[in-house]
């Protein structure tokens, strides 16, 4: 089901507008999110998310994703965008609930599925091998969160499924994913280290 392709060169890009981020693939592509100006929220950049979906393969026909901290929405909309057949997006802040619930609605993303509240809850509740791709990318200095966020990750992933991990520095991202991981791509953009993981056999 999954199907890695070898990464582009990422395309130049115009600067991000002040506020908002941009959707860059799919049928929603040149759409814009709002983002509000709240600690702590990173929008992961268009050039990151293009390597990523490279690696995924660009369209996600059928894919069940989890983005359990949603932020500005820009990674559970881009999956949206490529043809997952249901997105939950899991957000505490009300504001960035609220942001997202407009957005959806404006861009009549009829999969994506809104979930107001704790992410960890939220994926302790969800039952074992319910999604193919997991996002993670918590705020960094949210201490413990990352690694929380994998277990639940590999316990709610079906087999042959991938997680997503987003982090400050190449220590960071080793430490989180050294826990019943394989990498399977890793790259940098700027400041922001970033991978593609799935589980190890036994490792759950």
């Amino acid at each position: 089901m999954l199907r890695f392709m070898p990464p582009s060169r990422p395309t130049r890009r115009g600067p991000r507008a002040a506020g908002s981020v941009r959707i860059i693939g799919g049928r929603l592509r040149g759409s814009r999110l709002p983002v509000p100006d709240l600690p702590g929220l990173r929008p992961t950049p268009d050039r990151v998310r293009e390597t990523l979906f490279n690696w995924l393969g660009q369209q996600l026909e059928g894919w069940r994703c989890l983005d359990l901290y949603a932020g500005s929405g820009a990674l559970g909309l881009e999956a949206a965008s490529r043809g997952a057949a249901r997105v939950d997006m899991v957000e505490r802040d009300a504001q960035r609930v609220l942001a997202l619930a407009q957005a959806s609605t404006r861009l009549h993303a009829d999969t994506v599925h809104l979930h107001a509240g704790d992410a960890l809850a939220f994926a302790a509740g969800c039952a074992p091998a319910s999604y193919d791709l997991v996002f993670v990318d918590p705020p960094f200095a949210l201490q413990g969160a990352h690694q929380q966020a994998l277990r639940q990750a590999a316990r709610v992933l079906a087999h042959g499924g991938v997680a997503y991990l987003q982090a400050p520095d190449a220590e960071s991202l080793k430490l989180w994913a050294a826990d019943g991981w394989e990498v399977l791509r890793s790259a940098r953009a700027g400041q922001v280290h970033y991978a593609l993981l799935r589980p190890l056999a036994g490792g759950r």
